[in-house]
């Protein structure tokens, strides 16, 4: 006859009391590692590096009419290219100061705008209103043949 209080039994090795109680603590442990792995994770990204890009050919002469805009890739980040109502051409990092939402150009009112939060940005990337605690990054154009080259300031 087998003892029924818990003590170690010498055929089985274990009680099933003891079993039991490792197994409700191996799934706690388990629990418990599950949710802390994700949350490590998210503090301590892994170290990715992105390609550094210095110059990119944004578009083509005679591409953009007088106060139109177009956005385009600046390595992994978007940018835009404006070609203002004055005739110039200035290109400014796409991604909003405030909360990296995209912008966009209004050009009924010749300004950048973020459609977030209502921010406003003049043609120099300057904010006009709204929350955007900085200015749009600005980058310099150049044109090389039919190419609009877009490049980082210096």
């Amino acid at each position: 006859m087998e003892p029924s209080n818990g003590i170690m039994c010498p055929r089985r090795g274990f009680s099933r009391r003891a079993f039991l109680g490792g197994l409700l603590k191996g799934g706690v442990l388990a629990l418990i590692g599950s949710t802390l792995y994700p949350i490590v994770r998210y503090l301590y990204p892994p170290m990715g590096r992105e390609a550094s890009v210095s110059n990119v050919v944004a578009g083509r002469v005679g591409e953009l009419a007088a106060n139109q805009a177009k956005i385009f890739r600046f390595g992994s980040q978007p940018a835009l290219l404006v070609h203002t109502p004055h005739g110039d051409l200035k290109a400014f990092s796409a991604v909003c100061t405030h909360l990296n939402c995209t912008v966009q150009y209004d050009d009924h009112a010749s300004v950048i705008w973020c459609a977030c939060h209502n921010g406003k940005f003049d043609l120099n990337g300057q904010v006009i209103s709204g929350p955007p605690p900085r200015p749009l990054e600005a980058f310099q154009v150049n044109i090389r043949g039919d190419d609009i080259v877009v490049s980082k300031s210096s």
